[in-house]
């Protein structure tokens, strides 16, 4: 399709907004958990029974076999498998967020539902085969005969952080890193996000967190609990890698404007300790928070830090527990809950 979803009035809702489902892809690549895997089902079970409290629950898999070693593990764990739904879809990983589809809603059209298929390459082409995700998104069109817009520019959606009333929060590290769309300028960069996520604002901060083979997802630092009010992860030790990156990001947090011309309302975030395993710092950070329609799910690391990071969370969020899940063996994929979900809006 050649159109552009924003001229034809649709438009991508905050992650709070309510949901009819979460997909996910079921982690599977040994690769991603090298030696760790079959210690992160527990954990992500847990996951998909808060999801499954709320909202469907919609599951990539490669086979039959696949699904049936997922359902023994979601049903080990009490989910309720009536909001369970399986897709025999392929992927080589289990990052749904980058891979996912994009929906865009538009109340008003005739297809109130779209979705964006971005190209994916995997964070800069760092972990070929990536052929299996890149497709995932037309293939859930065609399942669902949702329409499917191809931009034809890498895009992932960790990179970017939606309030819902036209802002797009997202970071020059990874946007405007040359392993992406070297050929675009920010300008251009910026016009695909307006023209195909249907916002008017893009606002940029300019660091990732350390150890994010991502190249700086935003979904890291910075996250939307409302229209305009962020929370930021700020590290207090000025002798850590993170401090003075997360300083440079509260900077440029505190100087934004949204479109009504108010300031943000930040809201600082502890960072954790770090996360070491096999002499590789981790990128643990609590703002890899997945907001659900009853329920914001955030990784814990065993950590002095987690309970007052998931009070902080809470105070952003009246209408929805916080509920912490242990993320110490998942982060070693190098992502937690919200790189590996990817919300469906309710329309």
């Amino acid at each position: 399709m050649d159109q552009i979803p924003a001229l034809l009035g649709y438009t991508f809702p905050a992650e709070f907004a309510k949901h009819e489902a979460t997909w996910l892809s079921w982690p599977h690549k040994e690769a991603s958990w090298p030696g760790k895997i079959n210690s992160i089902y527990p954990n992500y079970s847990l996951f998909v029974k808060y999801l499954a409290m709320s909202e469907f629950v919609r599951i990539n898999v490669a086979d039959a076999a696949m699904e049936n070693f997922a359902k023994e593990h979601l049903q080990k764990a009490g989910v309720n498998m009536d909001k369970v739904q399986f897709f025999h879809h392929p992927t080589n990983d289990a990052w749904c967020r980058d891979h996912g589809p994009a929906f865009l809603i538009n109340p008003n059209a005739a297809n109130k539902k779209v979705i964006v298929d971005w190209n994916y390459n995997a964070w800069g082409n760092k972990y070929p085969p990536y052929d299996l995700d890149d497709v995932i998104p037309t293939l859930i069109g065609k399942h669902f005969n949702i329409p499917v817009y191809h931009p034809g520019i890498i895009m992932e959606g960790g990179s970017v952080e939606f309030n819902g009333a036209g802002s797009v929060l997202t970071s020059t590290c990874c946007l405007l890193n040359p392993n992406r769309n070297p050929d675009l300028t920010k300008e251009q960069i910026e016009t695909y996000l307006q023209q195909y996520y249907g916002v008017q604002q893009v606002l940029w901060v300019s660091e990732g967190i350390v150890g994010d083979d991502t190249d700086g997802h935003i979904d890291d630092t910075v996250r939307f609990v409302n229209e305009d009010t962020v929370i930021t992860v700020i590290e207090d030790n000025k002798a850590d890698e993170n401090y003075e990156l997360l300083q440079t990001n509260l900077k440029e947090l505190q100087a934004m404007r949204l479109l009504s011309g108010k300031q943000l309302n930040i809201v600082e975030l502890p960072m954790p300790d770090e996360v070491i395993y096999e002499d590789q710092r981790l990128p643990a950070s609590y703002a890899n928070f997945y907001i659900s329609n009853q329920h914001v799910i955030v990784p814990t690391f065993r950590c002095s830090k987690d309970d007052k990071a998931l009070q902080i969370i809470q105070s952003c969020f009246a209408d929805r527990e916080v509920v912490g899940i242990d993320s110490t063996d998942i982060i070693w994929g190098l992502g937690s809950f919200h790189c590996l979900s990817q919300q469906e809006p309710a329309v």
